[in-house]
């Protein structure tokens, strides 16, 4: 039988396996049995309408006429927006168009150019 190793937590040489679970009596910590290496989180992936991984600075182009919502102006098809920026949230990509100004778009709307 192989040495379990003592809970990481009170130091308990007790310890049992539960599963996929190492678990200790005396404090009830229970902890994996595969190496505790923190994953690395890389933060969310925002995705243009190809599946394209989209990075803030990209350039990307309209792929459908967007309205602005309390105007008369459109987003034409084919408008090409340089220097993007990513933020969380429906509306996930924040911008400046020409001739329309300061807007957010979402991200399924657009393709990388």
């Amino acid at each position: 039988m192989s040495e379990l190793p003592p809970c990481p937590e009170c130091g308990s040489a007790f310890t049992y396996e539960d599963g996929a679970l190492l678990v200790c009596p005396e404090c009830a910590h229970e902890w994996s049995t595969q190496s505790a290496e923190p994953v690395a989180d890389s933060g969310p992936v925002w995705r243009d309408s190809n599946g394209t991984e989209l990075a803030d600075g990209d350039s990307v182009t309209v792929i459908k006429d967007l309205k602005v919502k309390g105007s008369s102006l459109v987003v034409k098809v084919g408008t090409k927006v340089r220097n993007i920026r990513l933020i969380e949230g429906d509306h996930d990509i924040d911008c400046r168009i020409d001739g329309i100004g300061s807007m957010q778009l979402k991200s399924e709307f657009v393709k990388k150019a």
